[in-house]
């Protein structure tokens, strides 16, 4: 039977539950959830990411509350100490979220439906790195999840990129778990490594590329130059569930795409090379 009164802190457990047809178990949810739709019209929000209404999770007589990484270890601690019973994912890479769909099957008792599910989202990856295997050139692209400071992208997002056919330019970075550890100083790294693609998605706040083209020195990026700046809205790249692995990766695949479409066309173009 598993928990039948579930507060979800952050937005992908809410939306594996729905796709898994378990939404009635919900209770609360987090008030940045925007997928499914229903769920932010039809469930109290009782969270942010950071902080949490512990008195209002409290009436609501949770089984289970369900939060992600190091960042909600005090609104676990609190909830904790009130006897709720926490579960805090810490999944940081495409794998582990597939991994974390199962096991939230799993806990939920219906984990043959969830691996199904994990199975079909894996199916459409892999589609998508067919169709970009036939890529004539990988572009490089720079993730930005934050503006001030700036921050790299994590490691799903860098891997989504990978498959979508684009070459991360920051892997060593990526693989860092902590935001903190993904500062950089200032832009020089980025016109360093010069990517042909920035892909902005802050964290909460609309992207502004016209900011971003006007950072010193940045004029020198092919993506600036050739006005490569695209937004992803955070829910799609920066939440560790489903929608990362599906309206994400597609989003970050049709950018790629259509940077590849345009190098072609450069190409046929009398006396010129695509750069």
């Amino acid at each position: 039977m598993g928990p039948r009164r579930i507060v979800c802190l952050t937005e992908e457990p809410t939306e594996t539950l729905y796709a898994l047809g378990e939404q009635d178990r919900i209770v609360g949810i987090s008030g940045f959830t925007v997928r499914p739709p229903q769920a932010r019209r039809d469930k109290p929000k009782v969270s942010a990411f950071t902080s949490a209404k512990v008195g209002e999770i409290l009436k609501l007589k949770p089984d289970l509350a369900i939060g992600f990484s190091d960042i909600q270890a005090d609104i676990a601690a609190e909830l904790i100490r009130h006897g709720v019973e926490v579960w805090i994912a810490n999944h940081r890479s495409v794998a582990g979220i597939l991994d974390y769909i199962r096991r939230l099957g799993g806990l939920v008792g219906v984990a043959e439906r969830a691996s199904a599910y994990a199975d079909e989202l894996q199916r459409g990856l892999d589609a998508i790195a067919a169709q970009a295997a036939l890529l004539p050139q990988r572009p490089r692209v720079y993730v930005e999840e934050w503006d001030e400071p700036i921050i790299t992208g994590i490691q799903w997002g860098a891997e989504l990129v990978e498959i979508a056919g684009g070459i991360d330019v920051f892997p060593e970075l990526s693989c860092e778990p902590l935001a903190k550890a993904r500062i950089l100083a200032n832009g020089g790294p980025v016109i360093a490594r010069n990517p042909d693609i920035i892909i902005g998605s802050w964290c909460g706040k609309k992207f502004r590329p016209e900011r971003v083209a006007v950072r010193p020195g940045w004029e020198a990026i092919n993506a600036v130059r050739d006005g490569e700046l695209h937004e992803i809205k955070s829910p799609l790249i920066l939440q560790p569930g489903p929608a990362a692995l599906t309206d994400g990766v597609q989003a970050i695949a049709a950018i790629i795409q259509a940077w590849s479409r345009k190098q072609r066309s450069y190409a046929d173009l009398p006396g010129t090379t695509p750069v």
